[in-house]
């Protein structure tokens, strides 16, 4: 068999097998969050969510809408050297990242059914 036959072939194979994984797999909200940072994001934004007051009275002194959590837990940063991994009951994650031209820092318990905004911290951009 020449080469071009068997480049041919293998073209016509890859296009079938790339359509047919497209088909079963585009209907499907499938995500490829394989890294520990976007693991522990998704894991927080799939459970319900509270903000505590402390974490609301914080956001509302510099005129950040709660909505911004949702954000950050989209876009941020988790820092697992200042995160508590090690709880058996409740990990506890500091989650930071950038808003409205805003540094904030949100620090999540997460539980096995709920994750907790325990507090948050703003800091101005120059």
């Amino acid at each position: 068999m020449k080469l071009a036959h068997r480049i041919a072939y293998y073209l016509g194979g890859f296009s079938i097998g790339i359509v047919i994984l497209l088909f079963f797999l585009g209907g499907k909200r499938a995500s490829c969050d394989y890294g520990p940072n976007a693991r522990t994001l998704k894991n927080i934004r799939l459970k319900e969510r509270t903000i505590s007051d402390a974490a609301i009275r914080t956001l509302r002194n510099h005129s950040i809408d709660t909505a911004v959590v949702s954000v950050l837990l989209q876009e941020g940063n988790v820092l697992f050297s200042e995160s508590n991994t090690t709880l058996d009951s409740c990990k506890q994650y500091t989650i930071e990242g950038t808003v409205n031209s805003k540094e904030l820092k949100i620090f999540v318990e997460n539980c096995e059914k709920k994750a907790t905004v325990l507090s948050a911290e703003v800091q101005e951009e120059p």
